[in-house]
């Protein structure tokens, strides 16, 4: 519960240099290609989360990741060509029940959680082109 935007600053950047490092190390894209794209995927999405800090605007980082795991879920369907439908829509409803909860706790306004949601579903969306 970082009330500030700029308190986001270091475990943003934290977490940009570790996955850096998980996906330079162990989750390389020989090894696993599926997990290297959704690793990769995920740093877009802190550094984006982490450049609308500069502009004084804090997406959800909650949100960003709903919509990361819903779009990685929806892309391993498509590669592997299986009808993981049920999955799918129960990752839509949470992202809906996360989202409420963030506006019923007032810890974000719908804007935020909507810059958030497009912040982790578009870098998912345009490694697609890459991954499958």
């Amino acid at each position: 519960m970082l009330s500030d935007a700029s308190q986001r600053k270091i475990p943003l950047l934290l977490q940009i240099a570790l996955t850096s490092v998980l996906i330079g190390k162990s989750i390389t894209l020989e090894r696993f290609p599926d997990l290297y794209f959704f690793f990769l995927g995920g740093i877009i999405s802190a550094s984006i989360a982490f450049v609308l800090i500069f502009v004084k605007f804090k997406a959800s980082i909650h949100m960003i990741a709903m919509s990361a795991i819903t779009f990685f879920v929806i892309g391993l369907s498509m590669h592997y060509e299986q009808n993981i439908i049920y999955t799918i829509a129960l990752l839509f409803l949470l992202s809906g029940i996360v989202a409420s909860s963030r506006l019923a706790m007032r810890a974000h306004t719908m804007k935020e959680l909507i810059v958030g949601y497009c912040a982790g579903m578009l870098p998912q969306l345009l490694l697609w082109y890459f991954w499958l």
